[in-house]
């Protein structure tokens, strides 16, 4: 079969199809008209913030004073957006930024344990939800930041009843 018959059978299989075959540009040389079309793409600012879990190791018998753990924030910011990452007091009543409060989960347990959140390891700069007072400022770069929640709870000599004792703290970002 010759060339022009094989584009004619292939033209008509495609049709028989319901391919449509696309059709060549033709060529013209009357001139040229011109506009220019603009292409924009608005960035906002936006932050978005994830936390891991804080989990106390158990402690067993009559032990006291402080018990260490951390937790980590991750914060993504747009680049150049300038933030602030807070901690809220947590779930249980009477919790505030500076004594937050563990509660037992068992069904008549009243006891709480006092804890803190800080920002360093020493313990020393309290983490609260208050912006220009005691959050953790920062600017946005594009990429996933991390930072180390330092908690630390504290027993007293009156040990406890056996419980899992816990609360639920918000990490908010604002930008």
């Amino acid at each position: 079969m010759n060339r022009p018959l094989r584009c004619v059978a292939l033209i008509g299989i495609a049709a028989a199809l319901g391919q449509t075959v696309p059709a060549r540009a033709a060529v013209y040389s009357n001139g040229t008209a011109t506009a220019q079309m603009r292409v924009q793409l608005t960035i906002l600012p936006g932050c978005t913030v994830a936390a891991s879990p804080m989990t106390f190791n158990a402690v067993q018998g009559s032990a006291t004073g402080p018990v260490a753990s951390t937790s980590s924030l991750t914060v993504v910011c747009t680049a150049s957006t300038g933030y602030n990452i807070g901690l809220n007091a947590g779930t249980v009543p009477n919790s505030t930024e500076t004594n937050r409060l563990l509660a037992g989960t068992l069904t008549g347990n009243t006891t709480t344990i006092p804890f803190g959140l800080f920002q360093d390891a020493n313990y020393a700069t309290p983490w609260g939800n208050t912006q220009g007072s005691n959050t953790l400022g920062d600017s946005g770069t594009g990429v996933m930041k991390t930072y180390t929640v330092y908690g630390q709870a504290t027993l007293s000599a009156t040990m406890p009843a056996p419980d899992v004792y816990s609360s639920t703290v918000t990490a908010t970002v604002y930008f």
